[in-house]
């Protein structure tokens, strides 16, 4: 059978909103969790650190279980798995709403809602769309569920910032668990799992682990989207509180993360379109390059409403742009088969650096009252990283999973 293109369960097309949809949902809700940072540590007494911390263990508890979740949907299907991460992902919201302190926090939006995001995120909404769509448009399909996802955060910023004015930051999750309950009759279009060619083996999750790992150029791939986790999870839980700091009212705050999921629908569908026709990994390096250029020259400027919408368009232009490049390689390297499971150890890598970047920036902001260490250390990692990607070898891995004759 042959895995560059299989056919759904339902029409190509309905396959790829309900995906979209599933994409909007889920991401939009998690980048809306930096608005509830100034109401819930001021109403709870909790420091920036210890709400730091929780949402670093949303990010590394989604890391752990991003490959297993990959792994799972692989083998039984995305649509179970979408269905069950949404209810998961959805219990971890309601728990959040009713967490009075930061070791509750740290178990609800920490380690339920991680798991949940883990299970339900686009990583494997794109494995179903790796086996369905042929492998010549799969950069192209992947930008644009990467654009559904950030229209999700340009939409969910002023929804969940209203509902937090209007109602309360407690009602605010509320209503943002039910809307992820949506999410569970639109998984039923990303039902099926994708088959091994023939003559191929099956390989188990290790096996499968250590052979893709022996392959330098993912190493490099894996080592470098650290950096992407760093740079996203700081400025999406940060941001906001950081221009309150700079005498920004919290709306700013949250219409900059609207404006950078914005932009990011069209840095995503150009970096899906742009990867189809130029190399991925060159791509890459550019893109690590010119975030570190973008966060040096944002230090350098005073801050004002105008130049905090012109970092959050520059940046939304670059912010989820890596996804479909990274995706796209991880199919070229290895195949469809285990694009669930193998990218998502790089997203195991990704959400690293998620953790220390949310906990680094509480921890940072608690010792010195700023949050320029994490400003200055995004923009070296951004500089290290586009060096890691340049070596890549954009080719595919030959006979990977090919049983012995």
């Amino acid at each position: 059978m042959n895995t560059s293109a299989l056919r759904p369960a339902v029409p190509l097309l309905v396959l790829i909103i309900a995906g979209c949809m599933v994409a909007a949902i889920g991401n939009g809700v998690r980048t809306s969790f930096g608005l509830f940072t100034l109401p819930m540590t001021g109403d709870l007494g909790l420091s920036r650190e210890g709400w730091g911390m929780a949402m670093a263990i949303q990010n590394l508890a989604w890391g752990i279980a991003q490959p297993f979740a990959g792994a799972y949907a692989d083998r039984v299907g995305t649509g179970r798995t979408i269905a069950i991460g949404a209810a998961v992902y959805a219990l971890g919201v309601f728990g959040m709403a009713f967490s009075p302190s930061a070791s509750m926090l740290s178990l609800t939006a920490g380690i339920v809602t991680g798991v949940g995001i883990a299970v339900c995120s686009f990583s494997v909404v794109m494995a179903a769309f790796g086996r369905s769509v042929p492998m010549e448009k799969r950069s192209l399909i992947f930008g644009v569920a990467t654009a559904a996802s950030s229209f999700g955060q340009f939409a969910f910023a002023p929804i969940s910032q209203g509902f937090i004015n209007a109602f309360g930051w407690q009602s605010a999750l509320i209503y943002l668990g039910m809307a992820l309950l949506l999410i569970i009759p639109l998984s039923y279009a990303l039902r099926g799992r994708t088959e091994n060619p023939v003559g191929h083996a099956d390989l188990p999750f290790m096996e499968a682990l250590a052979k893709a790992w022996g392959h330098g150029s993912y190493r490099l791939l894996v080592i470098g989207f650290f950096v992407c986790g760093f740079h996203l999870a700081f400025i999406n839980v940060h941001m906001p509180a950081y221009l309150v700091q700079c005498g920004l009212s919290p709306e700013v705050g949250s219409w900059t993360i609207a404006v950078i999921g914005l932009f990011n629908i069209v840095g995503s569908l150009l970096a899906g379109y742009l990867g189809g026709k130029l190399p991925k990994q060159l791509l890459l390096a550019s893109i690590y390059f010119l975030r570190a250029l973008a966060i040096g020259l944002f230090l350098l400027i005073p801050v004002s409403e105008v130049t905090a919408y012109a970092f959050a368009a520059a940046m939304g232009l670059l912010w989820l742009s890596t996804v479909p490049l990274t995706a796209g390689l991880v199919t070229l390297f290895f195949g469809a088969r285990y694009m669930g499971m193998l990218y998502g150890v790089a997203f195991f890598s990704h959400q690293l650096g998620s953790f220390v970047g949310v906990w680094l920036g509480g921890f940072a902001f608690d010792m010195t009252g700023s949050y320029a260490l994490v400003w200055y250390l995004g923009i070296v990692l951004g500089l290290a990283s586009a060096a890691l990607h340049i070596p890549i070898n954009e080719r595919s891995v030959p006979n990977f999973s090919l049983r012995p004759a």
